[in-house]
C-alpha cells in the first residue's frame, strides 16, 4: 500500500499498487500535455514576436528610406529606384527567413507531438510489461502454492497412513497378548533397540534391569554412563508401561509418575523416563517427548519410538556439562575429604579424651599405689633401721664374745676347747 497526501486538505489516504500506478500515469500524462501546451504557446508567442519585430524593422526601414528618398528625390531618381529594389529584396529575404523559422517551429511542434505519442506508447508498453510480469509471478506463485499443498497433502497422507498402520499394529499386538506379556514385550522392544546401538553409540554405558527391590519397589531399567575418570555423565531410571485393550481398568500415565520418582530418588538416578503406550488416543502424549518436570523433577513421558532419541538428547546435554560435573565432583570429593578428616579428628579427640581419662585414672591409681608403697617402704625402712641397730648391737656383742667368756663356768666346754688347742 502507498500513502498519498492531499495538497489541499493535507490528509493522508492509502491506495493499492494498481490505483497508485493509475494515478501516476494520469499525472504523467497531464504533466506531459501541460508541457506540450506550454511549448506550443511559447512557440506561438515567439512566432508573433518575430513577425511583429520584422514588421517593426521593416516599418522603420521604410520610414528611413522614405526620408532618404525624400531628401534625394530631387537629385537621384535612379538611386531611389535602386534603393527601392534593394529594399524590396531585403524585405523578401527577411520574410523568407521568418517563414523558414515558422516552418521550423511548426516542425518542432510536430516532432513534440510525435515524441509525446512515443513516450505515451513506451509508458503503456512498460506498464503492460510490468502487468504481464506481475501476472506471471502471481501464476507462478499460485502454481508453487498448489505444488506445495499437493506435496504436504501427500506427505501428511503418507505419515498418517504410517501412523494408522503403526496404531493398527500395536492394537493387533495388544489384542493377542495378555497385559503382562504386553509389558514384557515393550521392555524387550526397548532393550533390543538399545542393544542395536550399544556397540557403536553407547560403548561405556550401563543399561540393565533394575533387580534391587530392597526398598519395596523397583523400576524396569537403569541407564548409567561415566567418563574415563569415573565421574558420572548421566543416569536414567526407566519404567515401561502398557496394557491390552481388553483390560477392564484402564491405567493413566499419571498413575505411575509418583512411584517412578520414588524409584529414581532411591536409586540415585538423575532423570526418570516413563516409556508408555497407555492412553493411546491422548494427543498430549502422542505429540512427542512430554516434559512433566512441573510435577516431578527431571521426568519425561515418551512413546516407544522416542526411546532412543530421549537418551541421545539427555546424553548430549550431559556431555556438554561434563566439565562442570567433573569440577563439581572434585569439589564434592574435597568436601568429603575434609569431612572425613574432621570425622577422624573428632574420633581421635574422643579416643584421646577417653584414653586420657583412663590414663589419668590409672595414673592416679598408680600414684596412690606409689604413695602406699612409699609408706610401706618407710615402714620397712624403719624396720630395717631397727634391725640394723639390733645387728650392730649383736655385732658388738659378738666382737666382745671370747672363748674365755664362753668357757667360764662351763668345765665341759673348757675341756673341749683345750683338747682342740692341744691337737693344733
Amino acid at each position: 500500500m502507498n500513502e498519498i497526501i492531499c495538497p489541499n486538505c493535507k490528509k493522508t489516504f492509502k491506495v493499492d499498487e494498481a490505483g497508485f500506478a493509475d494515478i501516476l500515469k494520469q499525472v504523467r500524462d497531464h504533466q506531459f500535455e501541460e508541457e506540450i501546451k506550454n511549448r506550443l504557446n511559447l512557440a506561438e508567442r515567439e512566432k508573433e514576436d518575430a513577425v511583429k519585430l520584422a514588421e517593426a524593422n521593416v516599418k522603420n526601414t521604410f520610414q528611413e528610406q522614405l526620408a532618404n528618398k525624400d531628401r534625394e528625390i530631387a537629385a537621384k531618381d535612379k538611386k531611389l529606384t535602386e534603393l527601392k529594389a534593394e529594399s524590396d529584396l531585403t524585405l523578401t529575404e527577411r520574410l523568407n527567413e521568418k517563414l523558414a523559422e515558422i516552418t521550423k517551429l511548426e516542425a518542432t511542434i510536430k516532432n513534440a507531438d510525435v515524441a509525446k505519442q512515443l513516450a505515451v506508447t513506451e509508458a503503456v508498453q512498460k506498464v503492460e510489461k510490468e502487468r504481464d510480469k506481475f501476472a506471471n509471478d502471481v501464476a507462478t506463485k499460485e502454481l508453487e502454492k498448489q505444488n506445495l499443498e499437493s506435496s504436504l497433502k501427500q506427505q501428511y497422507s503418507t505419515e498418517l497412513k504410517a501412523k494408522d498402520e503403526q496404531i493398527a499394529f500395536y492394537k493387533d499386538m495388544k489384542a493377542k497378548l495378555s497385559t503382562k506379556m504386553v509389558g514384557e514385550t515393550l521392555e524387550q522392544h526397548c532393550e533390543i533397540e538399545f542393544n542395536k546401538l550399544r556397540a557403536t553409540g553407547f560403548q561405556k554405558a550401563y543399561f540393565e534391569k533394575d533387580n534391587d527391590s530392597s526398598s519395596g519397589s523397583k523400576g524396569d531399567y537403569i541407564y548409567r554412563e561415566a567418563d574415563d575418570t569415573g565421574n558420572e555423565i548421566i543416569s536414567i531410571m526407566f519404567e515401561m508401561k502398557n496394557e491390552g485393550d481388553e483390560t477392564a481398568t484402564k491405567k493413566r500415565n499419571e498413575d505411575f509418575l509418583k512411584e517412578l520418582d520414588k524409584d529414581r530418588t532411591e536409586k540415585k538416578c538423575e532423570y526418570a523416563i516413563l516409556v508408555s503406550l497407555l492412553e493411546a488416543d491422548n494427543d498430549y502424549y502422542n505429540s512427542g517427548i512430554v516434559d512433566v518436570s512441573h510435577k516431578y523433577p527431571k521426568m519425561y513421558v515418551v512413546r516407544p519410538q522416542f526411546f532412543i532419541p530421549i537418551i541421545t538428547l539427555l546424553r548430549n546435554a550431559a556431555m556438554n556439562s561434563i566439565q562442570f560435573k567433573a569440577e563439581l565432583a572434585m569439589v564434592k570429593s574435597q568436601n568429603i575429604d575434609i569431612t572425613n578428616f574432621e570425622e577422624k579428628m573428632n574420633k581421635f579427640k574422643e579416643g584421646f579424651a577417653r584414653n586420657y581419662d583412663l590414663a589419668s585414672r590409672k595414673f592416679k591409681d598408680a600414684i596412690d599405689g606409689i604413695d602406699k608403697t612409699i609408706k610401706e617402704l618407710e615402714k620397712t625402712k624403719a624396720a630395717l633401721l631397727s634391725s640394723e641397730n639390733n645387728l650392730r648391737l649383736a655385732n658388738e656383742k659378738t666382737e666382745d664374745l671370747t672363748i674365755k667368756k664362753l668357757t667360764h663356768g662351763n668345765p665341759t666346754m673348757k675341756e673341749k676347747f683345750d683338747e682342740l688347742n692341744s691337737k693344733q
